[in-house]
């Protein structure tokens, strides 16, 4: 499964441009070491910054379902070519501040991953984490298609989705996710003076 097929899965386009704005206004970081605190912290409320921190501090999903979240967005967005995975873009750190920020994820996303753990027990008689690459990739692929999810699956879709989503979004806002899509945002021109037709064209070439 490469970057690209990823993509088809994950339905990229389907997502708002509100929700991958909402995105990025929500994945705050701690200023960088040496970095200014006080330009990062420009223009936000004394309350703003005190939740965030406060929030970087708290920890909810323990080690056994970051590795599995690990495992799942990397299977999402693998490392190709053009830039590295999901994990190397944060997108894991990224879903852990989302579900603090936003508590309605909590549920549905540990509930998932211990969905993933339990069909893997039944399956292969291992958590999903540690089996082998084949053994994820036929789980995932049972739950990947939401508007054709088998039968006794449908817990294991909807979860998915969630995943998905938020490692589309995670990914896509990060610096690495935006250079691989191309996109470069606005740039200052370069003038250059009045291009010479134009010049000839009124009688001012030369001046």
């Amino acid at each position: 499964m490469n970057r690209r097929e990823s993509l088809k899965v994950i339905g990229i386009g389907s997502l708002s441009t509100g929700i991958l704005i909402g995105a990025c206004n929500q994945e705050k970081k701690e200023p960088a070491p040496g970095s200014n605190a006080a330009i990062k912290d420009l223009g936000r409320q004394d309350f703003e910054i005190a939740r965030d921190k406060s929030l970087q501090s708290e920890t909810f999903f323990n080690a056994h379902e970051m590795a599995t979240i690990t495992v799942l967005a990397d299977i999402i967005i693998p490392k190709d070519e053009i830039s590295g995975s999901a994990s190397d873009a944060k997108v894991p750190e990224f879903i852990e501040f989302i579900v603090k920020d936003e508590p309605e994820h909590q549920l549905p996303m540990r509930g998932g991953l211990r969905w993933l753990d339990m069909q893997c027990l039944k399956r292969y008689d291992n958590e999903f984490k540690t089996c082998t690459t084949a053994q994820q990739l036929e789980v995932v692929n049972d739950i990947a298609f939401p508007f054709k999810p088998k039968p006794g699956l449908e817990q294991g879709t909807a979860f998915f989705n969630k995943m998905r989503d938020l490692t589309a979004i995670g990914f896509f806002t990060s610096q690495m996710g935006i250079k691989d899509l191309g996109y470069k945002g606005n740039s200052p021109g370069k003038w250059e003076g009045v291009p010479e037709e134009v010049l000839k064209q009124y009688g001012l070439e030369g001046i």
